[in-house]
């Protein structure tokens, strides 16, 4: 018999991978989401959709009321990080407030296990690569101030109420189901691989690469992509973790990829270019950023099944060369 799930921001593109694996795996699940970002046509029809804001703990209350969850999953947040140092105070209050609230509906109804998506954009410009566990905690943006909020008020609860909460901390999510059935829409789109497709497919313009001159053997950037799908499986393991008590983990594949490398995996997989330009660097841009997920392997069993950029890319270019439009929906 399978269990019952909230997911908090399920419509967006990253919940609604977890949320079409646990309905396929035979949970039931509901999504909490405000469809600022996300979707109605992302949700799968088994799954119950609540269409409310996410720190309305009227709303909130009421949800708990009705279903009795075995977890919460909670995606519901912003994060651009150019826009979080514009409104730093914006991002600090609501990424906070909003998790604080979700935390505090689930310790009432004594729900207690509850899984973060976090961000490894907390470890700023590490000092080491790949980036483990025990990296210094120092985050360069509000964006990544704010998750940092978020997991320092769940130690709390855990300790005064006995929430168990996991943080999954991961860079670049990527991809799409290999169904093809859902798939990656944001508006403004700031992610490399479906900037990198749009200019390809002439949905979007010509892609700009922020630096040349990195030390790094082409001169661009280097960044970890994780499978969406993967991240989805990381999320589901370390429910079974959270018997041992809270934990934190940093989710990569260990090995990054450059941006010419990302555009060289594009045009072999469309077979067609991508029209580009060059840029000076953008400010606050390492060189290179890889995770470590060592101890996830090590304490879940976790392993990416996507782990080569073509892999990822050949399901991200069939969702957007099938959905130019993506979803076709805005709420």
């Amino acid at each position: 018999m399978g269990g019952r799930y909230l997911v908090t921001g399920g419509a967006g593109y990253v919940g609604s991978h977890i949320v079409k694996t646990l309905v396929e795996r035979g949970d039931d699940v509901v999504v909490l989401d405000d469809l600022r970002q996300g979707h109605r046509a992302a949700v799968p029809p088994s799954a119950e959709l609540v269409v409310a804001e996410i720190g309305d703990r009227r709303r909130l209350g009421e949800v708990f009321a009705a279903w009795r969850f075995d977890a919460v999953f909670h995606f519901a947040a912003l994060s651009l990080v150019g826009e979080s140092m514009r409104d730093p105070l914006r991002y600090c209050s609501e990424n906070l407030s909003n998790s604080l609230a979700v935390a505090d509906a689930a310790v009432k109804a004594g729900c207690l296990r509850f899984v973060l998506s976090s961000t490894a954009a907390l470890f700023g410009f590490p000092k080491s690569i790949p980036i483990d566990e025990t990296a210094e905690i120092a985050p360069v943006s509000a964006y990544g101030e704010s998750k940092l909020m978020v997991e320092r008020a769940l130690a709390w609860a855990d300790q005064v109420h006995g929430l168990r909460s996991a943080a999954l901390r991961y860079f670049n999510a990527a991809g799409a189901d290999p169904s093809g059935a859902i798939g990656e829409d944001h508006e403004p789109e700031t992610h490399l691989i479906p900037l990198a497709i749009g200019a390809a497919l002439g949905t979007r313009p010509p892609l700009t690469v922020f630096g040349t001159d990195y030390p790094t053997d082409d001169g661009t950037c280097i960044r970890d992509y994780v499978h969406v799908m993967d991240l989805a499986d990381a999320h589901l393991r370390v429910l079974d973790r959270l018997e041992q008590g809270s934990c934190r983990f940093n989710i990569g594949n260990g090995t990054g990829y450059s941006v010419k490398q990302v555009i060289d995996s594009v045009e072999r997989i469309g077979g067609r270019p991508v029209p580009h330009s060059f840029g000076p660097r953008r400010a606050g841009d390492p060189a290179v950023l890889v995770a470590s997920s060592a101890r996830l392997r090590e304490e879940t069993g976790w392993a990416p099944r996507f782990a080569a950029l073509d892999d990822i890319v050949r399901t991200a270019w069939a969702w957007h060369a099938a959905h130019p439009k993506g979803f076709g929906d805005r709420g």
